[in-house]
């Protein structure tokens, strides 16, 4: 079944084009990585799905409904779809136990006691339950980010977004926010991640979309993109990529 579809979308700001016809379909239960140079649209095209930005031409379906249509119910569209920020965005004046109960009893109408009991098994499954009653502020970057995905998970949503949830930690707090996508990942759960972790795309994508200057060039599996891209864009990006990273995609077979 597809969960997400973009037909033709076309974004501008002011004169600048930067959504340039994308057409591509995510399926329930893939994981799929968008990657490719700063400026190529990637961050723009993965805040169209829940219309933090508009579109001007062609249509985004989830779930086969056309989320841009007028009578959207904008609250209900963003239950349904978890969002990971680049800068965590959790609400700095409350603890990560009202962080993680605030949605599902406002929105999903959850009782205080189900909320709490459900936010004490998630903040395990991201490995922070012992931090419960801490608040933000008091939390390294990447327990930050992953009590921001232990509160995207809270309102069940079947897809989840990931706009480079990595990029604003220090190298060593990265691979624990990569870890606990890979074990959603195993369970089956349907993503769409921005991001510059190559790494982690080779492991963990169903397929790997290529963008550039607002183009979607490639949508191919890991295997093949990574070891034959079709597009020269691609082949001179993941160059780009084995040259500033050796030893580490060097390790993976890259190239």
């Amino acid at each position: 079944m597809t969960m997400l579809a973009f037909e033709k979308v076309h974004k501008h700001y002011g004169q600048h084009h930067v959504l340039k016809g994308i057409d591509a379909v995510i399926k329930r239960g893939e994981v799929v990585v968008v990657c490719g140079p700063s400026g190529s649209g990637k961050s723009t095209l993965i805040r169209t799905v829940t219309r933090l930005e508009a579109i001007e031409q062609g249509r985004i379906l989830f779930e086969e409904h056309d989320i841009h249509a007028r009578d959207v119910k904008l609250n209900r569209l963003r239950a349904r779809i978890g969002f990971v920020f680049q800068s965590f965005n959790l609400f700095q004046n409350l603890s990560v136990r009202q962080n993680l109960i605030l949605g599902p009893t406002k929105v999903l109408g959850m009782s205080r006691d189900e909320a709490v009991a459900q936010a004490e098994k998630l903040l395990a499954k991201v490995g922070l339950a012992h931090k419960i009653d801490a608040m933000p502020a008091n939390l390294s970057g990447g327990q930050q980010q992953r009590v921001a995905i232990a509160r995207a998970l809270a309102m069940k949503p079947p897809l989840m977004l990931f706009d480079e949830p990595t990029s604003a930690l220090d190298p060593e707090m990265v691979q624990e926010v990569l870890q606990v996508m890979r074990s959603l990942a195993d369970e089956g759960l349907t993503m769409m991640i921005v991001t510059h972790e190559m790494n982690f795309a080779r492991e963990v994508s169903s397929r790997v979309w290529f963008m550039d200057q607002g183009q979607l060039l490639e949508d191919a599996p890991p295997a093949r993109f990574f070891s034959q891209p079709e597009h020269e864009r691609a082949q001179r990006f993941l160059h780009d990529v084995h040259r500033s990273a050796p030893r580490e995609l060097v390790a993976q077979g890259a190239g």
